[in-house]
This record gives structure tokens, sequence and C-alpha cells, in this order.
């Protein structure tokens, strides 16, 4: 460890692997350290299962879940979309050549007690349950306004300004009423609460967009999901820093970071200290410079069943708005199965999470579990949420933020590529990956 770096990268979770990758394409000198044995942090998946049963002191598995071993299960589960910026950085580094990936059959919506599919096209939208033969007509009009919809041309814009025209007056406009407006807002642009409302509406819009166009590529559902588990996404990135020069080094404990006058100028471990200009981690290496915002509850339930009402969908997605059980913060569900290579045949992984809101967190996914049906072994975990206390411009030490309870990648996507831009003072530039050094053809 005695050589200099441009950066040294702490923790193996998805995202500091993400920025390794990225950091390396770029052309920068990366040590990649992780105190655990294993890749993925905070992030991994378990396998077999045996050790999930001990992570939690569950007891010994049952006979019928068959081999420990056919079993591979995510602490943090989320969904990929399909156009969204995880597989554009996906594709463009070239890290899908180690990995295989597969649709996820259905996403849903909760509204009254009951669950929906997602309509997200026009024909979908006018065989919905989800609203009346006025309200649908409506839904179809917005919908065609959105993929019309160009930022930059305004003769697309329809008196709708996008840094002006709030979401709730584009809403307005078009007559959606509150059930729609709520499963536009939560489960096609993805934000976790009612904020955006108020907000300029552009970014609403083209996050309705980029579900739209996913959905689009794979027909099904908008979501993209990897075979044997998302520990492969860590792998993979590491994979790609290696190709371009990144050293890793697992299962080394990081005891300090170094500064002088106020400045990062290293890690030391043991009596070891290497040397580096920047330092890139997740909020456990460096708890002097994170603030606690908040807990996220996640219970892992392994059932013997497709979750009811979803045309037996061998993997899922369904979110519950907030405004549909009377809280500040969605609920999600996820559900994957032996179709991705994660589960012993017949059997299925369905998590449920949210954002804490009060001192009984198990009581605030009473509503998410009792959709699963009958649940044959949960793990229940609260976890701190973490956010960095500054930008790092000064320290040079650049903290990601803790994975939040959402059941899909943009807001990690969003947190890499902004970790990226304070730490280089650039956007990432997808033509610096060079497709020839990957092996492809």
């Amino acid at each position: 460890m005695d050589e200099e770096y441009d950066a040294i990268v702490c923790g193996t979770g998805l995202t500091e692997c993400i920025i390794s990758g990225m950091l390396s394409v770029s052309g920068k000198r990366v040590l990649h350290v992780d105190r655990n044995k294993y890749y993925g942090g905070d992030s991994a998946s378990i396998t077999p299962l045996e050790d999930l049963y001990a992570k939690f002191n569950a007891g010994s598995i049952l006979p019928e879940m068959g081999r420990g071993r056919d079993w591979n299960v995510d602490l943090i589960p989320k969904f990929l979309m399909a156009n969204g910026e995880l597989v554009r950085l996906l594709i463009h580094t070239g890290v899908t050549r180690y990995l295989e990936f597969k649709s996820v059959e259905g996403s849903f919506v909760y509204k009254q007690g009951k669950i929906h599919k997602v309509p997200a096209d026009e024909k979908e939208a006018l065989a919905s349950g989800l609203m009346g033969l006025f309200e649908k007509r409506r839904f179809r009009n917005f919908l065609i306004f959105v993929m019309e919809f160009d930022e930059n041309d305004p003769k697309t814009w329809k008196d709708v300004d996008p840094k002006r025209t709030t979401m709730n007056e584009v809403y307005q406009k078009y007559g959606l009423d509150q059930n729609t407006a709520d499963f536009t807002g939560h489960a096609l642009a993805l934000h976790t609460t009612d904020e955006y409302i108020t907000q300029p509406c552009g970014p609403t819009l083209a996050r309705i967009k980029m579900y739209q166009e996913s959905l689009a590529r794979y027909g099904k559902s908008p979501y993209l999901y990897p075979l044997y588990g998302l520990g492969e996404l860590p792998q993979g990135f590491a994979r790609l820093s290696a190709i371009y020069g990144g050293t890793y080094m697992l299962d080394k404990p990081v005891e300090e970071i170094v500064f002088e006058n106020g400045k990062v100028v290293g890690v030391r471990s043991g009596s070891e200290v290497a040397r580096c200009k920047q330092v890139y981690c997740d909020p456990s290496y460096a708890p002097d410079r994170v603030r606690k915002i908040g807990q996220v509850i996640r219970c892992i339930c392994l059932i013997d069943h497709p979750i009811p009402n979803t045309n037996n969908a061998l993997s899922t997605q369904i979110i519950i708005p907030q405004n549909q059980v009377g809280r500040k913060n969605d609920i999600y569900i996820s559900c994957v199965s032996t179709t991705h290579q994660v589960a012993a045949k017949g059997w299925f992984i369905a998590m449920v999470s949210t954002t804490v809101e009060t001192g009984n967190p198990e009581a605030e996914i009473k509503v998410g579990l009792e959709l699963l049906g009958p649940i044959r072994q949960k793990f229940v975990s609260v976890s701190d949420l973490f956010a960095p206390t500054d930008l790092g411009l000064e320290s040079q030490v650049f903290v990601s933020k803790s994975y939040d309870a959402t059941s899909h990648f943009e807001s990690t996507c969003d947190d890499v590529l902004d970790i990226f831009k304070r730490g280089t003072g650039e956007q990432f530039d997808f033509s610096k990956v060079n497709h020839t050094t990957l092996g492809e053809e």
C-alpha cells in the first residue's frame, strides 16, 4: 500500500464499485479497499440461504426450501429501469458482458385496498381498473402529451413551461383526479413523496417519459433484474475497474482516513498508509462526515407462492403511494424467484420496505405484508439512513448516501453521477469508455 493513487475508494457497495469503475475508465489510478471479505457491502447478495438465517439468528432452513446454494438473497433488493441511468452506465462501460438480465414481469400500484397493473401506454390505460371511463380518456391525452413533450422544443410544450409550470398545474390542465395523480407521480415518475407536486414539472415529465421508454423496450414492465442477484453488479464494475488498472484489496481494515491541513492525503490500514489525492467511501468509513437523516425498515419474506392478484407473476414490483395509506412516504414491494436464479424452485423472495415514520416500524409495513399472502419466513431489519454533511470539495473526501427504501436504482444513480461530478469537476463522459479494451468486437 506504499504507492500514491489518484483516488482510494473504501467499501464495495454498488455505489462505490460504480464510482471506482468510472474513475478508472476516466484514466485515474484507483485503489479499492473493503474491510469485508466479499463484494457488495450493504448491497450484497447472501448465499447460501443458511448464511442469511445465521445473519438474522433465525434457526435452520426448512427441508422443503431445497439446497441452500440455490438461493441468492439481496439485502437491499432493487430493480433497474430498462432505459435508466444505471443501464446506460452498464452498456456504455461494457459491464453488461459480465451479466445477464431478465425483465421483471409486472409493475403494480395499490389503490383503495387493491393492487392494479400500472398502465403505461394508451391501450393499457383504456383497459385499466384504476380509472373510470372519462378519466381514462383524460389520462390517455396526458400520456400522449408526455411522449411528444421535448424540453428543447417549445412547440411541444402546449402552454406548459417545464421551468415554471408546476406538476399540480399540469394535472389540473388535463383534469386528472387525485388517484391518477398518485399513481402517475409515484408508480411512473417514481417520486418517493408528494413534494414534487409544487415544483416545476420538467424533471417529472422526463421521469414519466423514461418510464414509458423503458416499458417500450420489453413490454411487460419497465424493470430489469440480473440473474443470480444484485451481488453480480458490484463485481461487474470491479472487473471493469481492474481492466482499466484499478487495484482491489478485500478483507483490508481501514483504521483512519489521514488528513493534512484539512485535506485528505491517504488511508491507513494497520501500520501502512496508502497516499492519495481523493477518497470516495460509504458512510460507515467516514462516520464524522455524515448525519443521520432517517431510518428504513426492510422485511425479507420467503413465500412459496406468487403474490396474489399479480397474474401469477414470477417477479414483480408493487408501489403503495403514501396518500393511499395516510403516510408521508411510499411503501415498496419487490418480488423475485427461481426465474432469476435466486431461489429454489417454487419459492419467491419478497421484500417490503419503507422510510420509518413512527416508533413502531413493523406496523408501518403491515399493509404491504398483508398483500403477500402466507409468509413462511421473514427477516426484519431497521437501518439508519445517512447523508454527507458537506460536498467534500475542501477535504476531497466524497461520501455516498445510504440506500433508500425504493425498489429501483434511480436515486442511487443520481447519487453516483453527483459524486463523480463533485470529485472530478465534470460530468461523466460515456465516450471515454474504450469498448475494444473490454474485448468487444
